[in-house]
Order: C-alpha cells, then sequence, then structure tokens
C-alpha cells in the first residue's frame, strides 16, 4: 500500500521565516569561531609565554609572619628544587657544615626536643659553640614557623634575645642555628633537682632580663612584634645566668595601623600560658604576652607547673591558684621552699602584685612590659633594702612581719632606673614605609 503524505499549509516555510533561520545559523557560526580563536589563543600563550618566577627571594617579611606555606608546601618545594627565601644569605650555613657540627646528629649530642623538633649541641669549624634546631617531618610547627624565625631574628639584635647564627634548608631540611646557651632553659633551673637552685636575687634578675627582651620586642620595632609562646622553656640562660628570650616560630607583627588595638589571627601558644581573652576572641594583642608573662613569674615563685593535673582542682592551674593566694594575702604559702628565708618580704609583696596585675582576665587591666619591667626592678630594690628591724633569715612562711600592700605601693615604681634599651633593629627594618603586615602564620 502506497502512502501518500501532504504538508499542511500552516508548515509550509515562509520567505519571513526563511530569513530567521539563517540569522540564526550566522549567529552560530560567528560565536563557534570566536569561541575557536580564544581556545586557540589561550593554548598558545600557556605553550610559549614563560612561566613567572618563583624566586623566593622575592617573598616579603610580612607573609612569612602572618601567614605562609605549610611544612608540607616547603617539602614540595625543596623536594624538587631545594629553595629556601634568600631572606638573608650570610646566614645561610650549607648541610655539610650542619653534619661536621653535629657528628652527623650524634644522639650523645641531643639537649632537647619541641614541638619543631630536636636540638643539638654543636660546634662550627671555627669553634664556635651553638644549638642546631632540626625540624621534624610531621612535627607542629612547620615552613611558616621556620620562615617566621629566620625573618624575626636576622633583623633584631638585643642582649635578651637570643641571636640566629644561620639557617638551611636543603634535601627536605629545615635546620636553624642559634647561639648556644650554656645553662639550658629557665625550666630546666625550676623542677630539675640536679642543677643548683636559683636563689631569689638570681631569679629577679632573670626575670628583669626576660621582661627587657619582650619589651623591646614590643616597642623596639615599628608596630612590636608578639612573640605568643612565652613560657619557662623559651627563656634561656648563657654562661653568666643572663636570660634571653628565644623561640618565635609563632611570633606576629602587631599592627601598623595606630587605630587598630589588635591583631586577629587563629588562637596558638600553649595551654596554661595562653591570654584567655585571646583564647575566647582571637584578637591577639602585646597583652597576651603579658599574661603569659604573668604564668611565668608564678613559675619563677612557686616552681611548678603552670598545669599540674595531679594536684587538687583548685590548684591545678597555676594562673588562677597563683592569684586567689596573693588576694588571700597568702601569698608565702606559695612559695617555692628552696626560697626559705632569702625574700624580703617587701619584696615578694611586690612581686606579687606584679604577678596579680599581668594576669588580669581584661587585657586593658593588664599593664605594659615596660611597667612591668619597672615593677620588677623595683622588687628587686626592696629585695636588697634592708627590713627596717626587722630580720628575714628564717622562714618565708613564718609568719614575719610584713609592709603592708597599700604601703609598699606608695613607694615610687618610677624611681626605677630607665629601661635599658640596648636592642637596635637593622637599618630600615619594620619603618613604616614598608609593606610588612604579616609576622607569624595563622
Amino acid at each position: 500500500m502506497e502512502i501518500i503524505g501532504s504538508w499542511d499549509s500552516d508548515f509550509m516555510p515562509s520567505e519571513e521565516h526563511n530569513h530567521n533561520v539563517s540569522l540564526i545559523i550566522g549567529l552560530v557560526s560567528g560565536s563557534v569561531t570566536l569561541l575557536c580563536i580564544f581556545v586557540f589563543a589561550s593554548i598558545f600563550i600557556c605553550k610559549y609565554r614563560k612561566p613567572k618566577r618563583t624566586d623566593m627571594s622575592v617573598w616579603t617579611l610580612f607573609p612569612a609572619l602572618r601567614g605562609g606555606s605549610s611544612h608540607s608546601e616547603l617539602t614540595e618545594q625543596t623536594r624538587h628544587c631545594s629553595v629556601v627565601p634568600n631572606f638573608n644569605l650570610e646566614l645561610k650555613i650549607p648541610l655539610a657544615e650542619i653534619h661536621f657540627a653535629t657528628n652527623n646528629f650524634d644522639g650523645k649530642l641531643l639537649i632537647g626536643k619541641g614541638g619543631f623538633g630536636n636540638v643539638y649541641r654543636g660546634t662550627l669549624r671555627d669553634g664556635t659553640k651553638v644549638a642546631v634546631k632540626q625540624s621534624e617531618l610531621g612535627s607542629g610547627q612547620g615552613f611558616s614557623e621556620f620562615q617566621t624565625e629566620i625573618t624575626v631574628l636576622s633583623k633584631i639584635r638585643h642582649r635578651h634575645l637570643v641571636s640566629l647564627i644561620g639557617y638551611c634548608a636543603e634535601q627536605s631540611e629545615m635546620i636553624l642555628v642559634y647561639e648556644f646557651m650554656e645553662k639550658g632553659s629557665l625550666r630546666d633551673h625550676l623542677y630539675n633537682s640536679d642543677l643548683p637552685f636559683l636563689p631569689w636575687k638570681q631569679r629577679l634578675q632573670i626575670c628583669i632580663g626576660a621582661a627587657q627582651g619582650l619589651n623591646y620586642l614590643h616597642k623596639g620595632v615599628a608596630g612590636g612584634i608578639i612573640h605568643r609562646d612565652i613560657k619557662s622553656t623559651n627563656i634561656l640562660l648563657d654562661e653568666n645566668y643572663v636570660a634571653k628570650v628565644a623561640d618565635f616560630g609563632l611570633s606576629k607583627l602587631g599592627p601598623l595601623d595606630q587605630s587598630q588595638t589588635h591583631v586577629s589571627t587563629a588562637v596558638k601558644g600553649t595551654f596554661g600560658y595562653l591570654d584567655p581573652e585571646y583564647f575566647m576572641t582571637q584578637q591577639l594583642t602585646e597583652k597576651s604576652d603579658v599574661y603569659s608573662f604573668g604564668v611565668v613569674l608564678l613559675e619563677v615563685l612557686c616552681a611548678r607547673p603552670s598545669i599540674d593535673p595531679l594536684l587538687p582542682r583548685e590548684q591545678a592551674n597555676l594562673a588562677d591558684w597563683g592569684i586567689t593566694c596573693i588576694k588571700n594575702g597568702n601569698i608565702e604559702q606559695i612559695v617555692d621552699p628552696v626560697l626559705a628565708g632569702q625574700i624580703n618580704p617587701n619584696s615578694l609583696r611586690k612581686y606579687g602584685e606584679v604577678a596579680e596585675k599581668c594576669l588580669q582576665e581584661e587585657a586593658k587591666d593588664r599593664p605594659s612590659m615596660r611597667d612591668v619591667l619597672l615593677d620588677l626592678e623595683f622588687a628587686l630594690q626592696l629585695q636588697q633594702t634592708p627590713v627596717k628591724g626587722e630580720i628575714y633569715g628564717g622562714s618565708t612562711t613564718g609568719g614575719l612581719p610584713i609592709l603592708a600592700l597599700s604601703n609598699v605601693r606608695k613607694l615610687p615604681s618610677s624611681s626605677t632606673a630607665a629601661v635599658e634599651e640596648e636592642g637596635v633593629a637593622t637599618e630600615g627594618m619594620y619603618s613604616c614605609d614598608m609593606s610588612m603586615s604579616e609576622v607569624f602564620p595563622r
């Protein structure tokens, strides 16, 4: 059967319809042509354009201080091209020299271990004694901390800040070389029974030295540097027991804009020393260092860790327990027993007052590091001033008369010596015309 079909007149193409179809075909063809031109041009540019240089010598200081690459990023970089930021080429030390100094990282020369990695005692070819800190893959701290440490310490100098001698980043290694601190950390001398205990006057001098270093960090450079990890293990002692602040891997540059009061950043530091306000708001200020230093002051006085879970609940946190005792007038009860008979009662009272001020919950209620320094120097003066009519050769907890706190406060702190300004930043470093907005890793 043959089927004969026919077009309905309504579906027969008209002249106008043919014109529209032609227009559509033209537009589509033009679009396809333009798309092809764009694709081929992109392929040509990507193939023949010179890649942008990734020379790390152009890295600026700020990313190193407020954000940066992770440890894994450095690993990938060094694995392929063994590059390191050329912050200061004079400080670069070949890996072969590091192996020589540490006898190939001999375990017998291991003197410590921290979040960054192992620390070894070493001796350079010229006889200089050094401490060599070697990063450990998978450690809590990584490339951004390594970068920050180099950046900060290669540009600032102060008697109470540990000096960086050099760095090495070869074959996936991240190594920092510091001046060797003969007497180790402050914590070692507070808790290690094998070391001779520190007398009270010496403890005061150590606290004053550390406060001088921190005061310089806060005020010695434009914007200031916030350490962010002040604790007794990061205060080191040289052969003469001179205190030096160490470990700047978490440091951050303070706000360069004077209208800003803080730096917003993720919380980093050590539990037990963390500023509670910073912990709650993620707003970092110089006063966060002041709080941490207040915990150190109590450590120095009590010779116990900042957190001790073996103690009763009310005593486990040193900051909380210390403030309670100071406010209740029982500061004598928390003093290190080995200091019995050594502390001038007025010096003890003033010292407790300084610690209490540092440990205020709100940053605005805490003193500056300069004020802390002046008060500690005053406490040292009080220690060296005999109590009229009193002999404090007996126990500090033996109920000896102590001047009322109100009377001690009447003594002028401003009469103390001016703050020692020994540190001098490298010329141009942190100057206002520099665009350094980043100092510490987020």
